[in-house]
């Protein structure tokens, strides 16, 4: 068992990972700005120290793992050396894709909320509990309840033959 194509291959490897994080990191800043500006329309300082914070968590993380990958594996000759590249470079890719999605879901349900909060009822309101309004709580007189349409009037019921008079 040799090793001299295993350290050409982590050199190789080192610098594709570090660049690919690098890479990823920036284009999730600059992308991800945009998502964060609209989740946060009031808060955009708020926004951008969130993403900042999201892209340093994301290059520690994955460089760290990426960094956890070097080890282990053997090459016999080239071939073996680039399918170890290759698998080592898929498994950080995938990582780095899951933790992506997932950066993406936890987001996207913080602007549901954030939406859903600030919908206006499907309906407007009918009456006032109390007399107070959400608008600006001072008490006001309860409205007076609508009239009730009069009752439907019967009508009498139709005459019928029968042979035996009563």
């Amino acid at each position: 068992m040799t090793t001299s194509y295993l350290v050409p291959m982590y050199l190789t490897y080192l610098v594709i990972a570090v660049g690919l994080c690098f890479w990823l990191a920036k284009t999730l800043y600059r992308n991800g700005a945009v998502f964060l500006e609209d989740l946060f329309p009031d808060r955009p300082e708020f926004a951008g120290a969130v993403n900042h914070l999201l892209v340093t968590g994301f290059a520690m993380l994955n460089l760290g793992y990426g960094l956890f990958l070097v080890q282990g594996g053997t090459a016999d000759d080239p071939a073996e050396a680039i399918q170890l590249l290759a698998r080592k470079l898929g498994i950080l890719l995938v990582s780095l894709a899951v933790a992506h999605f997932c950066n993406l879901v936890v987001l996207h349900r913080i602007a549901d909320r954030r939406r859903q909060s600030e919908l206006r009822p499907p309906v407007a309101p009918q009456r006032w509990v109390n007399g107070h309004t959400p608008d600006d709580g001072q008490a006001r007189p309860a409205p007076a309840p609508a009239p009730r349409p009069p009752a439907p009037v019967a009508a009498p019921a139709p005459a019928t033959w029968s042979p035996n008079p009563a």
